[in-house]
């Protein structure tokens, strides 16, 4: 797919959630829970050093994601303002949020059929693919040879790859079923 800007992707850093809570799912209404951990924030300042010349910075607005972009933001010395966006939010689980992710995956396991399914009251992973990829696709339409930094979550980031690329859901499944394949504070450069 060709667009008109470049793209970098930016996994927030890490929180308790991937620590000590990483049997959890996130709560719901997290938009200012859930903050970096201090590995979190040494992890994106270490991922900042390989930002150079960034036009615009997009985030998502929940607090982890936030953080990051305020730490790059100083540590790059962007001057511009940080755009948040909802669209770049996480998987909405619906009524999951806050439970154990073992009971989450023993309903919802990691397989095909999980790009269709809704949880009650969440979106499928079809839901959040149209989502973010929608997303980019509004944003590269307004501007044209800009270098575009965008911060967000593991799932969206991994959907968008995977809907850019044109990776099929059964190798999307893989993918998924990879927990390294993003790493917090990873640094992408989507083209």
């Amino acid at each position: 797919m060709d667009f008109r800007n470049k793209f970098y992707l930016l996994r927030h850093g890490d929180t308790d959630y991937q620590g000590r809570k990483k049997d959890f799912i996130y709560p719901a209404n997290c938009i200012d829970k859930i903050p970096l951990s201090e590995k979190g924030v040494k992890e994106v300042e270490e991922s900042a050093e390989g930002i150079r010349g960034v036009d615009l910075i997009y985030s998502s607005d929940f607090l982890r994601t936030r953080q990051t972009a305020l730490i790059v933001k100083e540590k790059i010395r962007f001057d511009g303002p940080i755009i948040f966006d909802v669209r770049l939010r996480d998987l909405n689980l619906g009524v999951w949020h806050g439970r154990r992710k073992k009971e989450f995956y023993n309903k919802f396991p990691i397989e095909k059929e999980s790009f269709f399914r809704r949880p009650e009251e969440g979106e499928s992973w079809n839901d959040l693919e149209q989502r973010i990829f929608d997303f980019i696709l509004d944003v590269d339409s307004e501007d044209e040879g800009k270098k575009i930094l965008i911060i967000s979550h593991r799932d969206p980031l991994w959907l968008l790859l995977g809907k850019i690329n044109n990776i099929g859901k059964e190798k999307m499944i893989e993918i998924k079923k990879d927990k390294n394949k993003i790493k917090t504070a990873e640094l992408i450069k989507l083209n």
